[in-house]
């Protein structure tokens, strides 16, 4: 007869291992029906419990390796998550994909998985059928029901049209390039929503196309009678382009043009003019994907139940903004 495992309970019973041994164990984190179920299932199967070294349980979290512009963002995340793993005695273990196949082998070695970058719905399914549970940096679609951890990008971008129209700007551009990603498309959201309320304010979306330098936008937004007077750009990197050209161009920043960038990454202050832009709270995401999977494991929230943790931006004010110029 085959020896009966906790990986072969867990099979019977649809739970995880972690699950399981805590249930065998007598230790909390499992609810008593929980513990009562995977008792009667042992004692069905025979199973004698083997006494060995208790291995913390392993938490594991998947970076989406191609999303390049959100490096710093996800070393940030990396960060909060091993420090919150620690505190909370779990091991941690990562990789870099985004093959179906590679996460869900790796995700059997782990009692709860975090998901960072944009990775499809089809992939969180794929690991929570695997009966683990599942948190997501990021976006999901409307009620989907995955826990998320994510910044404010729609309140971040109406904080900074209120900010620039306080500063007296009224002809104000959003920047941005790559598509699909959903928080740059929330930020412009949330400008568009404050500044409908100004009918003497000019708001235009500026989408930076790879085969278009900025000059040439820049150029062909003033041919059509739009001078703006400050660019919100979609993220840091967009930022030091469009800082870097206008200065180029003989523009002062902020005298003549201001810019506000989105992420508060290094760079933002290390160019001259130091960048104003929004602060995302990087660490904070990724221990928040800790906390939430420590619940789920210890079964603080109903399993019905998906939770939205929203980590609040704020703006940082430097010097690449100033009161807007006369025209």
């Amino acid at each position: 007869m085959a020896r009966i495992t906790l990986s072969t309970i867990a099979e019977m019973t649809g739970l995880s291992k972690f699950a399981v041994s805590r249930s065998l164990a007598g230790k909390d984190g499992v609810s008593d029906e929980t513990r009562r179920r995977v008792q009667q299932v042992a004692a069905e199967l025979g199973y004698q419990r083997v006494v060995e070294a208790v291995q913390a349980p392993v938490l594991g979290v998947v970076f989406h390796d191609t999303d390049l512009v959100n490096s710093e963002l996800h070393l940030l995340i990396q960060s909060g998550f091993q420090t919150e793993a620690q505190r909370g005695g779990y091991q941690v273990r990562m990789c870099w994909t985004h093959l179906t196949d590679e996460i869900v082998a790796f995700a059997r070695g782990c009692q709860g998985v975090a998901m960072v970058g944009p990775h499809p719905r089809e992939i969180m399914e794929a690991v929570r059928e695997l009966g683990l549970p599942v948190a997501r940096q990021g976006w999901v679609g409307a009620l989907e029901p995955f826990d998320t951890v994510s910044g404010t990008d729609h309140e971040a971008g109406s904080a900074v049209a209120s900010y620039l129209l306080e500063l007296g700007h009224r002809s104000i551009a959003y920047v941005h390039g790559t598509p699909g990603y959903r928080g740059r498309v929330e930020r412009f959201y949330g400008v568009r929503e404050v500044l409908e309320t100004h009918p003497e304010v000019t708001f235009r979306e500026m989408k930076f196309q790879t085969e278009m330098r900025f000059p040439q936008h820049l150029q062909e937004v003033q041919a059509d009678g739009f001078a703006p007077t400050a660019f919100f750009c979609a993220h840091d990197g967009m930022a030091l382009t469009v800082v870097s050209e206008l200065l180029r161009l003989g523009y002062r920043i902020p005298e003549d043009i201001s810019v506000i960038g989105f992420g508060d990454y290094s760079a933002a202050t290390q160019i001259s003019p130091r960048l104003t832009t929004v602060k995302v709270q990087g660490f904070q995401m990724g221990a928040g994907l800790v906390r939430i999977l420590d619940d789920r494991l210890k079964q603080r929230i109903p399993p019905d139940v998906p939770v939205r943790v929203g980590f609040v931006s704020h703006l940082v004010i430097r010097e690449s903004t100033g009161a807007a110029s006369p025209r």
